[in-house]
Order: structure tokens, then C-alpha cells, then sequence
């Protein structure tokens, strides 16, 4: 049935049921009038005992109870009862002793579970107690240990002064009452269910629980729109889940970014913004919600955000940061419709290309000097070659001298085509470490007689010293490399005269070696590049210093081989100091006896 026309036929029936009441109110007014008088003044009564037991002390004893029971029993004309909360009877003015004990539990008796819903109960039967019929009133006694106080009085004389009256409109009168009070019990308690279920699951949707129900809503109107209200909210749970993945994955997205991303929108705020772009910009806190202008301090950024806003395109441009150290930024601008706004946003990528710019100036310095050192003995031997062609038979001690050049400078050549090599194979890991144990005296004293013709033209002198133990597990033959470059490159750059310091101490368990000389110094914008391939100052180049300018490179490759690390620095009163690290261990080699 439709929910239409079930209140049509509860209509009908509360109807029909109204009107035959009216019919037999007048047979029935006698008795209705006293009943009503008796359970007036019963209820009164009763409400009147409850507060006397209200104000008893917590935890009385039963034969304190029931002595009251009695007494206003005996002052009432009624019987009293005194009800427990669980429905044990404690008091009874009809029962004392043991027949109080016996007494069944009146929980479900149906003035308790009245008085219990509603506050007041009462009941009119047949008490077995008593052999007679009763009213029964009852109320919360207000009490710990009563919880409801009920009166019942005896009804013989109003039953038998009606009874004629009431005695074939009786049966019809209950029969259409409780036919009308199940019909509507029934409809109410239906329809009740159903507004509760639906109201559960709006509560639960409303707390974020979008799981769908397991029961059904019925088939009539209420159902249906039920059901639709559901699928609304199961479509909108589907789109919720979707945009949450999407942000997720957006978001982990942002989050391994290296390029930095701004989001801004039509008025120039910010919506977006993950790490990258912080570190980059140095902003602190969150920026969403900032202006971009508070943001983007530089001013070409700004100007081209406003740009983007305004006309909707802009071409990729660079900028530099005057940071320490300066870096560059790639930076990216486009337009980017967030909502309807016809202006749009705007979507800003910068990208950190301090060390590709730099990879850049390193190559091209490269090729530069790699031109210039082949370039300078090419020159010298094309020259030598074409004076050999000139020169008088005669005169044989030309042709020595130019043939002196030509293998000088070939040698020159030679040796810088060999570093180039052993530099492509530490690029590619050829060479591996031998590790033994060396001593670093007899390491120095070899450097110092292997270069010894270098000294000794300049008139230099190598002073050696080793503090503490004299062996150091290390690649003994990378290591003389590295000494040896570092004491030529020394030697170069030194004045006549001077002195090179030679020292190796221990430092935290690790071996520190040391390279000093008298000489220039570097100056402290080159001292970051001094390990670069073919790298040379200006003033070292004009000098042009024997070396092939690989030295120091390999000496750079050779210490990270043995997972070491090489400074350079000024020298307190002049010149320039190497100082080079080695672990006395290095992690993942096995030592063995040398």
C-alpha cells in the first residue's frame, strides 16, 4: 500500500472509532466520571507518597520500608507498593515476611513499564494478589532503592453500580479501542522504523561514512526518493574518492619534483606550491594563499607572472640569483584557467640550471684551453720544422737547436695526450686500487729523487716530515701520483730559491697530507676551479707554467678513487696549501701486507 492510502485508512478508522465512542459516552458517563475522579485523586496520592520516599535516606532498610508501606497504606485506604528499580518488590502494605519475598518481580507489570516511559502509568485489572479489581497508579519513586511507587484501590462498588449500563456496550467499546490502537500502533511503530533507518544513514553519510546500506527502503514514495537521495550521495562519494586519488597522486607528483611549480590564480594568489619551489626561493612558512608579488622577489619573475595574468603567453626566459653560491633559474610561464574567471591563472616552472650552466662554462673553458696547450707546441714545432728547411748545411748547431724544440715540444704533447688518457680511464673506472701498506717516507723520498732534475734547475728544495706512524694503509702507486703532481704543480707556480713543504700527520683516524709553497697564491674566485681539466688563472697562464694543467684534475680523481677528498686554499703569509684526506681504511677493501 502507498503511504497515501495508508492515512487515508487510519484516517477512516481513528473516524469511525471517534464515533463510536461518542455513541456509547453517554451510556458509559457515570462510570467514566468517578474513574476519572478516583484516578485523579490516586494519581495525587501517588505522586504524593513518591516524594515522601524521595526524601528517606539513601540506603533504608526493607522493614523500614515496609513499615512505611503500611502506615500510608493504612492512611490512604489504598494498597502501597514500593518497587525496586530491576522491579523487586521491597514494600508491600497488602504482603509482609516472607509472602513479601514471594512476590513476583513487577518489571513488566504494564503500570511500571508506563510510568517507566512515560513518567505516570496507569492500569486498571484483575490483581491475583488481592482476588480483586484494582486501578493501579504508578510513578519514579525518586528513591536508589525504589524505583517506582504504586498505589492500587479496589473498584467492586464502581463495577457494580455501572454494570447494567456498561454491560453490552462493554465488549464493542474495548474491541474498537484496541482494534484502533493496534492499527495505529502498528502504522506508527511501520513508518517510525523506516524515517529512523533513513535518518541513521544520513547520519553516517553526514560523518563521512559513504559505505552503502545493506537494507532496503521500500517501495513507496518515501523509498524512492530515498533511494535517489542515496544514489546522489554514492555518485557524489565515487567523484570524492576520484578528486582525493587525483590530488594524491598530483601531489606525490609535485613532491618528486625537481623543478620547482607555482600555481597562481586570477587575483595573484597562490593555490600551489610544493618543496622544490621553497628551497629555491627561500620562502618560508606555507605561500598558498600569499600574493606572488610578497614571493617572487625578483623582479623579472614578477613582471612576467603580471604578464601572463594580463595577456595570457610569455617565452622562457633565465635568471640569475645573487645567492651564495649564484644560481640560475630556467623559468616557464603559462596561462592556466582554474575556474570560470575569463582572466585564468597563470602556472610558473623553475627550473635550477646552476649546474648545467656551469657544466657548459666548464666545456667551453676546456675546449679553449685544450686549443691553446695543442695550439702552442703545434706552433713551435711547425716553426722548428720550417726553419730546419732553411737551415745552412754549414751551420749544424741550428739544426740541433730546432730539433731540441721539436722533440721538447712533442714530449709536451705526449704528456698531455697521456693525462687526457689515464683522465678517460678514471671517468670510466678502469683503474682500480691496490691497497697495501706504505711507507710514507720512502713514498716521499721517491717523489723527491724523481723530481729532483726539476729542483734542482730551479735551485728549489723539498722539505719532507711525517708525524706519527710512518705506515698508512693506502694504493701506494695513485699515491705517489698524487704527491708528485701536487709537489710539480708546486714547483711550477714557486719562486726560485724556495721551499715545498712536504708533511703527513693523522687526523681522527684518517690521513691528512699537506702541500705548501712561497709562491703567487690563488686568487679566491678560481680556488672552486683549480681542479678543473686544463683550468689555469690568467697570471699562471701568462707564465706558461711546463705542466700539461691535467695535474690537478687527476690528482682529484685519484684521492676519490680511495674515497679521500683535496682542498685548496691560501697559504697565512703566501702561497698556495694542497691538503689531501685519505682514510687509513677505506670501506670495502681488504688490507694486505705490501
Amino acid at each position: 500500500m502507498r503511504i497515501r492510502a495508508r492515512l487515508l485508512l487510519a484516517a477512516f478508522v481513528v473516524a469511525a472509532a471517534s464515533l463510536l465512542l461518542a455513541a456509547v459516552l453517554s451510556a458509559w458517563s457515570v462510570q467514566r466520571q468517578l474513574l476519572v475522579q478516583i484516578e485523579s485523586e490516586l494519581v495525587a496520592q501517588t505522586r504524593l507518597v513518591a516524594e515522601l520516599v524521595a526524601v528517606q535516606p539513601p540506603n533504608p532498610s526493607l522493614t523500614a520500608l515496609d513499615s512505611q508501606a503500611d502506615a500510608l497504606g493504612d492512611q490512604l485506604g489504598a494498597r502501597v507498593t514500593f518497587v525496586a528499580p530491576d522491579g523487586r518488590v521491597v514494600a508491600d502494605s497488602a504482603e509482609d515476611g516472607e509472602s513479601l519475598q514471594s512476590l513476583e518481580n513487577h518489571a513488566a507489570r504494564p503500570e511500571i513499564e508506563i510510568a517507566r516511559r512515560e513518567g505516570i502509568g496507569v492500569s486498571r485489572r484483575f490483581s491475583t494478589t488481592t482476588r480483586q479489581d484494582l486501578l493501579y497508579v504508578a510513578v519514579p519513586g525518586g528513591h536508589p532503592s525504589v524505583g517506582f511507587v504504586r498505589l492500587a484501590l479496589p473498584l467492586t462498588a464502581v463495577d457494580e453500580q455501572v454494570a447494567s449500563v456498561l454491560g453490552a456496550t462493554a465488549v464493542g467499546l474495548f474491541t474498537a479501542l484496541g482494534g484502533a490502537f493496534v492499527l495505529a500502533w502498528i502504522a506508527s511503530a511501520a513508518m517510525s522504523r523506516r524515517v529512523r533507518a533513513i535518518a541513521a544513514v544520513a547520519e553516517r553519510y553526514s560523518a563521512g561514512d559513504l559505505s552503502p546500506p545493506l537494507h532496503d527502503y521500500g517501495r513507496d514514495e518515501i523509498g524512492a526518493v530515498a533511494r535517489a537521495l542515496d544514489g546522489s550521495v554514492q555518485e557524489l562519494g565515487r567523484r570524492l574518492r576520484e578528486l582525493s586519488s587525483a590530488r594524491a597522486l598530483s601531489d606525490a607528483i609535485m613532491s618528486s619534483m625537481e623543478e620547482g611549480v607555482l600555481v597562481v590564480d586570477s587575483k595573484g594568489h597562490i593555490r600551489v606550491a610544493n618543496d622544490a619551489v621553497r628551497g629555491m626561493l627561500g620562502i618560508d612558512g606555507s605561500p598558498v594563499d600569499r600574493h606572488y608579488l610578497e614571493l617572487l622577489r625578483h623582479p623579472e619573475i614578477s613582471r612576467q607572472v603580471g604578464h601572463v595574468l594580463e595577456q595570457g603567453t610569455a617565452d622562457p626566459f633565465e635568471v640569475a640569483l645573487n645567492t651564495d653560491p649564484p644560481r640560475v633559474f630556467l623559468v616557464s610561464i603559462a596561462r592556466l584557467d582554474l575556474d570560470t574567471d575569463t582572466r585564468g591563472g597563470a602556472v610558473v616552472v623553475i627550473h635550477d640550471v646552476t649546474t648545467h650552466r656551469r657544466s657548459e662554462q666548464v666545456r667551453e673553458d676546456f675546449v679553449a684551453n685544450v686549443s691553446h696547450e695543442l695550439r702552442t707546441p703545434l706552433t713551435a714545432i711547425r716553426g722548428a720544422v720550417e726553419a730546419l728547411a732553411d737551415v745552412d748545411a754549414d751551420d749544424p748547431s741550428n739544426g740541433a737547436r730546432f730539433r731540441a724544440m721539436i722533440d721538447r715540444n712533442t714530449a709536451r704533447m705526449e704528456r698531455l695526450v697521456s693525462d687526457l688518457l689515464r683522465l678517460v680511464r678514471l671517468d670510466a673506472g678502469q683503474e682500480t686500487l691496490d691497497i697495501a701498506s706504505c711507507s710514507l717516507a720512502s713514498l716521499f723520498r721517491g717523489v723527491q729523487i724523481e723530481l729532483s732534475p726539476l729542483l734542482g734547475s730551479s735551485n728549489q728544495t723539498l722539505d719532507t716530515a711525517v708525524s706519527g706512524p710512518d705506515t698508512a694503509l693506502v694504493d701506494p702507486v695513485k699515491l705517489h701520483d698524487v704527491v708528485k703532481n701536487l709537489v710539480e704543480n708546486a714547483l711550477h707556480y714557486s719562486p726560485k730559491d724556495s721551499t715545498i713543504e712536504l708533511r703527513a700527520a693523522r687526523s681522527d683516524g684518517r690521513l691528512v697530507l699537506t702541500v705548501s709553497d712561497r709562491g703567487p697564491g690563488i686568487p679566491e674566485a678560481d680556488l672552486p676551479r683549480v681542479f678543473e681539466r686544463l683550468y689555469r688563472v690568467e697570471q699562471s697562464r701568462a707564465r706558461n707554467p711546463g705542466g700539461t694543467g691535467l695535474g690537478l684534475a687527476i690528482v682529484k680523481h685519484l684521492v676519490g678513487l680511495q674515497q679521500g677528498t683535496v682542498d685548496a686554499a691560501n697559504r697565512h703569509g703566501g702561497g698556495a696549501v694542497f691538503t689531501v684526506s685519505l682514510p687509513q681504511k677505506p670501506p670495502g677493501t681488504d688490507r694486505r701486507p705490501s
